[in-house]
């Protein structure tokens, strides 16, 4: 039987050092489950992580100036956990994105289907309310579903009505689009591992990172992307930190308005992923605050990973 192990949670809380040193306590590859880490060039403020030792993929796979879905990460990184399985070692995938984790362990009916470019141009003009409202009329169930994170997310909103729109014009169900999901591998096991910390920790850990990153030179960063021709109204500059600073440069915000504003939407955003992941009850969650929590986590995963190899075995 295959296996995967996942590690999830809200930013700042260690998970790609985690992924690191169980790659190396049971010959593992980090799978980057993260919609910043994609873009090129974007390294100080996505805080992509490396280590000569271990392989990560999904890094660096296209130009920040390009857009990037959920359909086009699954397509490339189900070929990424093949190739891992077909050399018996373990894929650990490692991030916050919870689309990605989804569609890589459960799978999302809806992956396949196809961009329309035209109605998204024709949407893109249209307010976030006017947005929800056209959902709505196309398809109400989908629509009441939404949470309010969603509801503010123009991308998310076009997209639900791009489905919506495409099950109509295809006369096609949710049942029979359910049964177009694609998924890894029917014979799987996964592991879930959620690591998380109260909310005073979390909000001095991302004040220390932003401060970090900034000493770093994630201002000379983003001085360097606009040079390349990469404008505020990329996909890939509404990454958090990225778009906080856009104030920055053109409207001379303080300095200390910048960072605070960074912060809070960090914090905001940390909110929005325990939402998320909190109703995957298969996860096992680990307080970072814990000293002895990376053994207690390498218990459970050896029990795990012994269990299923044994298995393999016999």
């Amino acid at each position: 039987m295959n296996k995967i192990l996942v590690i999830v949670g809200p930013t700042a809380t260690g998970k790609t050092s985690l992924g690191i040193y169980l790659s190396k306590k049971y010959g593992g590859e980090i799978v980057s489950a993260d919609s910043r880490q994609v873009y090129k060039y974007m390294d100080i403020g996505t805080g992509k992580e490396w280590d000569d030792t271990i392989k990560i993929w999904g890094y660096d796979l296209i130009d920040p100036k390009e857009k990037y879905s959920v359909s086009d990460y699954f397509k490339s990184m189900k070929l990424v956990i093949s190739h891992i399985w077909s050399r018996n070692k373990l894929p650990i995938i490692v991030g916050g994105t919870g689309l990605y984790v989804k569609s890589l362990i459960d799978g999302i009916a809806t992956v396949d289907i196809p961009k329309n470019e035209n109605l998204r141009i024709s949407l893109e003009s249209l307010k976030k309310q006017e947005l929800f409202e056209k959902l709505a009329v196309l398809d109400s169930s989908k629509a009441a579903l939404l949470n309010s994170s969603d509801k503010k997310n123009p991308r998310r909103l076009i997209r639900a009505i791009e489905v919506a729109t495409w099950m109509i014009e295809n006369e096609t169900s949710k049942v029979e689009v359910e049964k177009r999901k694609n998924v890894l591998d029917k014979n799987v096991s996964v592991l879930q591992i959620g690591l998380f910390a109260e909310n005073s920790e979390m909000q001095n850990r991302i004040g220390k990172r932003v401060e970090k990153r900034i000493e770093e030179g994630f201002i000379d960063e983003v001085e360097d992307l606009l040079k390349m021709g990469v404008s505020w109204k990329h996909q890939s500059m509404n990454s958090i930190g990225y778009k906080d600073s856009e104030k920055f440069f053109k409207k001379g915000e303080t300095y200390e308005d910048f960072v605070n504003n960074w912060v809070g939407n960090e914090m905001k955003y940390i909110k929005r992923q325990l939402t998320w992941f909190k109703k995957d009850k298969r996860i096992e969650w680990f307080n970072i605050s814990d000293l002895g929590y990376p053994k207690n986590v390498e218990k459970k995963v050896n029990k795990w990973y012994s269990i299923k190899r044994n298995a393999k075995k016999d």
